[in-house]
């Protein structure tokens, strides 16, 4: 049997539907993704877990690729939010040499400003900088009250023992090490330094505390998990040598639009994410290989954020 559908039983048909309040329709899912590191599936468990307790239903797209892969497909409307770093809108534009990027406020608002146009949203970061940074051995540290790089500048310039493992790239990048020297007026010889290939974090980290050819500090990203399980102390930068890279949520704003009561949900939970508690929350999973799901969970409950 063919059913014809006419003007005049369309017409009935959609008066009928007027007069039916209680028809409802499914919500989309909101399509959750992250990157492939540890930090970048833990931020992003956070967000997924956030939004289902605040009835937002969600799409698991955790650990979906490197960062040209999940920000593309958020421009192609392929995932709808995923947490990024502040100074990647940097490279994104092109314009990562511009002094912005090493202010905290000023590069969240520009990252903002400059994804506007393309629908993009970000909403408030996380105050926590997970840049390079140089970390020493806590003894050291404390015999020496040594907390600022201008500090280990001071070391440094003063004769002080000093043997940094770290990449290639980080010696030799104008962004790196040479930033450092320039912005503090010190410098390294290169018989303080111990290349180790690959430029792994884990590997500079476990080497300054183990004391590996007399090394006692370490090239690392700011919010590595393994910096205070392995007994190392983080040189704050204080005169901006580095650009800051703060996770923060970047979302569509048509998904925003739909969903307004993301952003009250998200931002008080970012604001509590500071370096110190992300790289705890990074050792649990990085050093103790817990799950980065149910490290999220924890954190939440305990925050008062999950019941």
């Amino acid at each position: 049997m063919t059913l014809t559908v006419t003007r005049r039983n369309w017409l009935a048909i959609a008066a009928w539907l007027s007069l039916c309040p209680a028809v409802a329709f499914a919500q989309d899912p909101v399509r959750v993704a992250s990157k492939l590191d540890s930090e970048g599936a833990l931020l992003g468990s956070i967000i997924m877990q956030v939004l289902e307790a605040g009835g937002i239903p969600t799409e698991n797209r955790l650990q979906m690729g490197a960062t040209k892969i999940v920000r593309a497909a958020l421009l192609a409307g392929e995932i709808d939010i995923y947490p990024e770093y502040t100074g990647n809108a940097g490279f994104f534009f092109s314009s990562d040499t511009d002094p912005v990027w090493k202010d905290a406020k000023l590069a969240a608002s520009k990252a903002a400003e400059l994804d506007a146009p393309n629908g993009i949203v970000w909403l408030a970061p996380a105050p926590a900088n997970n840049t390079w940074a140089i970390a020493l051995r806590k003894d050291l540290a404390d015999a020496k009250g040594l907390a600022s790089m201008e500090d280990l500048a001071s070391y440094i310039t003063g004769g002080g023992e000093f043997k940094l493992a770290a990449s290639a790239e980080f010696v030799e990048s104008p962004a790196a090490l040479p930033a450092f020297e320039t912005a503090y007026g010190f410098t390294v010889a290169p018989d303080q330094v111990v290349v180790l290939a690959g430029g792994d974090t884990a590997a500079t980290i476990r080497a300054a505390a183990e004391g590996t050819s007399g090394v006692n500090a370490a090239m690392v990203y700011g919010t590595d998990g393994a910096i205070a399980a392995l007994g190392l102390v983080v040189m704050t930068d204080n005169n901006g040598a580095q650009a800051v890279y703060e996770p923060a949520p970047t979302v569509r704003k048509d998904v925003l639009d739909a969903n307004p009561q993301i952003q009250g949900l998200l931002d008080p939970v970012f604001a509590t994410l500071d370096a110190e508690t992300l790289r705890e929350l990074n050792a649990r999973i990085q050093v103790d290989g817990e799950d980065y799901a149910a490290v999220a969970k924890d954190y939440l409950t305990a925050q008062g954020f999950l019941k």
